[in-house]
């Protein structure tokens, strides 16, 4: 059979001629799935991302690879042209031109979604396409899991290539840190594997690193023991009371919570003119028996709604999905906090969702505002857990527990975005100047603070935020690996 990459290099050969832009070209000498847009696959594609803002790039065309060899022709052909393009898994990454593009090729990974599992060692092949609860689903009854995320439709691609945060993460680590083995088109277009003996700099460099060395065609991960799980949601109404209970409760289970089977994210909402006002909380437990105790600092608080049950993890993420805002541009930011004493919990705590409120007041009158604050436990464990595993470039110590922050906005005029990107960017730099301030009077602790690549706003410098040393060491494999600047210059993303 003659490969994908033959003809198409046959054909640039006989017509002497440079190459034309890859979605004609492909077209025209390759047997690689290339979509117009008035294409079904290619509408259903485009319409399949979290936020409208990046649906309403339209890429030129879509094209669906099947396997690493078609991923290498793709590139061997871009590499031909100076056009600007995207690589897509899940789509779920809401910053405009990361997974998105205008007027360049679009490469949807939904041709790759394998799943392979050696049931004896755990070991699981998965392709770039799946997305988690399409994971759970073919994994459930096998008595193995994916450390992956805590929305189902979140993509396999773009959450590995962030690092992962999981329920499981104080277990296991990141979802990077369960990698074994990536199988990685390198700019030139040459297939490589990346390993802990196979190109180890690429190896370290991908996890955290994001979308700057390569596409990613193939994850060889290690799964884990999974049986049936208990988690689900308490939903509880907005009083100053109750923010000053659920605040204490989630610094307090950051810091006493010994037990790695258990996780929590506490998270505020409101909508339009506050008719949304809640706390919803997800709650999660490896196993059905819950040691007494364990989430008691959250259920004493007495929510209004408990939707917690026994289930297996694959209904757990199919279930997930409804925290997803149709219909709405989305963005997201982030921010990491040391975990304040008991002694300045309230200050700390009580000041940064005091200035939450501040600013989400004022949005309640935009079209469609839904404003959320997760407090997600970043304790010293997920650190433990993730260097017993691999070297990342996040590189987290266990010299002190840390709150991770994802702070979302989701509204329906895409006009507005320019004027909620400045909302965010005062969100988050109001809790970054806050914690700055409060490391230099000693109120809280000077540690490092990674910012969460997986939460990142598109104006969050991600790399800045890494230790010195691992953000040259990501651009210094970056340069070895794209010489050109193949990635650099024409995909989106933060670059080292």
């Amino acid at each position: 059979m003659v490969s994908t990459w033959r003809l198409v290099a046959s054909a640039a050969v006989l017509s002497g001629l440079a190459l034309a832009d890859t979605c004609s070209t492909l077209q025209e000498i390759s047997n690689i799935e290339v979509t117009d847009p008035i294409d079904l696959s290619y509408i259903d594609e485009q319409d399949d991302y979290w936020s409208t803002s990046c649906s309403a790039m339209k890429p030129t065309c879509i094209i669906f690879p099947k396997d690493a060899d078609e991923v290498a022709a793709i590139v061997k052909v871009l590499n031909n042209n100076t056009e600007n393009f995207a690589i897509k898994s899940g789509g779920h990454n809401p910053n405009n031109g990361w997974s998105s593009v205008q007027g360049g090729p679009l490469i949807s990974t939904q041709g790759m979604k394998e799943v392979i599992l050696d049931s004896e060692t755990g070991i699981a092949r998965v392709g770039p396409g799946q997305r988690l609860d399409s994971i759970a689903a073919a994994l459930q009854g096998t008595g193995w899991t994916f450390v992956g995320g805590r929305i189902g439709n979140t993509g396999v691609g773009g959450l590995v290539l962030g690092g992962g945060l999981s329920y499981m993460s104080a277990q296991y680590g990141w979802a990077a840190s369960s990698v074994l083995e990536y199988e990685i088109v390198l700019a030139n277009g040459t297939i490589a594997t990346a390993s802990a003996t196979q190109n180890p700099d690429l190896f370290k460099a991908l996890k955290g690193g994001g979308n700057n060395f390569g596409i990613i065609t193939t994850y060889v991960l290690q799964t884990h023991p999974q049986g049936d799980i208990f988690g689900g949601n308490l939903v509880f109404l907005h009083t100053d009371e109750t923010d000053a209970k659920l605040l204490k409760a989630v610094r307090d289970f950051t810091e006493y919570n010994l037990d790695d089977k258990a996780a929590v994210i506490v998270t505020a909402e409101r909508g339009n003119i506050d008719l949304i006002d809640t706390w919803i909380l997800f709650l999660f437990y490896d196993g059905t028996e819950v040691p007494e105790g364990t989430f008691k600092n959250f259920t004493d608080v007495g929510p209004l709604l408990d939707t917690t049950k026994v289930s297996t993890y694959a209904d757990l993420m199919a279930g997930s999905n409804w925290v997803i805002v149709k219909g709405s541009v989305v963005q997201i930011g982030t921010e990491t906090i040391p975990m304040p004493s008991v002694e300045n919990s309230e200050t700390v705590m009580g000041g940064i969702h005091a200035h939450w409120r501040n600013i989400t007041d004022t949005t309640l009158l935009e079209l469609g505002i839904v404003a959320s604050i997760a407090y997600q436990p970043f304790p010293k464990a997920i650190a433990e857990a993730a260097k017993a595993r691999s070297p990342d470039l996040i590189d987290a110590d266990d010299a002190g527990d840390r709150l991770i922050l994802e702070l979302n906005y989701s509204f329906i005029p895409q006009t507005d975005y320019d004027k909620m990107d400045l909302t965010l960017q005062q969100t988050y730099g109001g809790v970054r100047d806050r914690v700055l301030g409060w490391q230099q009077d000693g109120t809280l602790p000077d540690l490092y603070l990674p910012i969460f690549m997986n939460y990142g706003f598109h104006q969050q410098d991600y790399f800045a935020r890494l230790r010195p040393e691992n953000r040259a060491f990501a651009h210094a494999v970056s340069e070895s690996v794209d010489p050109t600047g193949f990635f650099r210059t024409r995909i989106g993303g933060w670059k080292p």
